[in-house]
């Protein structure tokens, strides 16, 4: 009895004193406190700067920066946007599970204790210690799959991080638009009041009738209807960068967001139809991250494969019976007699299988996603060009309009109509420039990485900005 007391407690330090014991720690979560701090989040941030610093070549001498651009914007909401903090979370939890993966079953240690009815040496007791043999690389197998996993997370990461980059673009592009189309609105609400108030004095000394004023009245208040709208699209589109970014929209008030490229979109020759098409069937996220969905299931199949091979323990036994002591050693397997394995290993086959035609459908879908791009983006130049045609032929008439003012030979009524048609022609202009730069946009989405310099860095399972 003396034995087993010892060998038991013996067992038990060692387990105590071998193996770090984790505490458990509360996180509460505070719904008020988190509404504090979301409102609370600003570009001025001085964690942002040290985050900032790890994607920028050459960090801004003060902080913040008096402009913020696309790029920054993006690296911006790379560190506020939560749903780039969920990916994260969800990469932890991958790579915590390779750990978990490579993690050796322990040994056991049993004991029993009892009695008999005999006078001498009444006692029963025995102690056993078994140690479990993994056999056929199960713990390689299952290893491999958690690191495929993981590198799936990574990319999974990488592509939610694109999918913020592109959802910043799309709200700056926006924000810009709106931005520029309240100012011509303005403009052109001007050029009606002005019409009005020509026409008012013509009709005065008996030039016209009636009506043409109405008529330049009616154009008038449309126009400031007009305008009302594009004040109220303004506010929601600052809302709606601020929501990208993921911040409060009081911390883009005083901001200043600049697009020094955003009039001047590359031309269609600059992208080689090859190349994209190459990236897109390549280099994509979501391709990086099927290869590695693909290879966790071989690694999965392997797996299941190698569970037709049993494993088994194997340890020492110690028992104490009527004044003996006893010794053996102890071997126990499950013996493969009513299955061996298949189902799980059909299933497995079948899961690979999945993973295959779900690789190349991305594949396929993301080269034909380029080259309609590719060609939207090529129409929407073509547009643009013919916007900007009409843009000088205003200007051009606005010029020949003016010289004959200043002659004596026109008026300003047919001075302020040539001007309603120059600016309704850079509405149109600013209408196709906003067409171009989405489709570059999705472009830019369909080979998943951007196309200008002076951008962010494309992405990867293992970019620093992910990090």
């Amino acid at each position: 009895m003396r034995l087993l007391a010892t060998v038991v407690a013996t067992s038990v330090l060692a387990a105590q004193v071998g193996c770090a014991v984790r505490q458990y720690r509360p996180a509460p979560l505070s719904p008020a406190e988190s509404a504090a701090s979301l409102d609370a989040r600003s570009l001025a941030d001085p964690a942002l700067r040290e985050f900032y610093a790890k994607m920028a070549a050459t960090p801004p001498a003060a902080w913040p920066p008096s402009d913020w651009n696309l790029a920054d914007l993006t690296v911006a909401a790379f560190y506020f946007n939560p749903a780039v903090r969920v990916a994260k979370a969800r990469v932890a939890e991958a790579e915590a599970a390779v750990v978990t993966a490579g993690t050796r079953p322990n040994p056991t240690l049993r004991g029993d204790l009892g009695g008999e009815t005999a006078a001498e040496t009444p006692w029963l007791a025995g102690v056993g210690f078994s140690i479990p043999i993994e056999t056929a690389g199960k713990r390689r197998d299952r290893v491999s799959r958690a690191e495929q996993l993981a590198e799936a997370a990574r990319w999974d990461l990488a592509a939610t991080a694109w999918k913020v980059r592109s959802q910043v673009r799309r709200a700056l592009l926006d924000d810009l638009v709106a931005t520029r189309s309240l100012e011509l609105l303005a403009t052109e609400e001007q050029l009606r009041a002005e019409r009005v108030r020509l026409l008012e004095q013509r009709l005065a000394v008996g030039l016209i009738a009636r009506p043409d004023v109405d008529a330049a009245a009616i154009e008038h208040t449309r126009t400031l209807l007009a305008l009302r709208t594009a004040e109220g699209r303004a506010r929601q589109a600052e809302i709606s960068l601020a929501a990208a970014i993921g911040l409060p929209a009081a911390a883009l008030h005083a901001v200043t967001v600049d697009w020094p490229a955003f009039d001047r979109p590359p031309r269609a020759d600059t992208f080689a139809a090859g190349a994209i098409r190459g990236d897109a069937a390549l280099n994509r996220i979501d391709i990086r991250r099927g290869l590695a969905e693909y290879a966790a299931s071989e690694a999965a199949l392997r797996l299941e494969i190698a569970k037709q091979y049993p494993d088994f323990d194997i340890g020492p036994t110690y028992a104490f019976e009527e004044g003996l002591h006893l010794f053996s050693i102890a071997l126990g397997l499950t013996l493969p007699v009513f299955n061996r394995h298949q189902g799980p290993i059909a299933e497995a086959e079948a899961r690979r299988e999945q993973a295959a035609a779900q690789f190349l459908a991305v594949q396929a879908a993301g080269v034909t996603q380029a080259e309609q791009a590719l060609a939207r983006y090529t129409a929407a130049l073509a547009e643009l060009a013919q916007a900007d045609r009409l843009i000088q032929q205003a200007a051009a008439q606005d010029e020949a309009v003016r010289r004959a003012l200043a002659a004596g030979e026109g008026d300003r009524v047919a001075l302020n109509g040539v001007r309603l048609q120059k600016a309704a022609a850079t509405t149109g202009r600013l209408d196709a420039l906003t067409n171009a730069q989405q489709a570059l946009g999705d472009l830019e989405d369909a080979v998943q990485r951007p196309l200008l310099p002076g951008d962010i860095q494309p992405l990867s399972a293992r970019s620093p900005v992910l990090r």
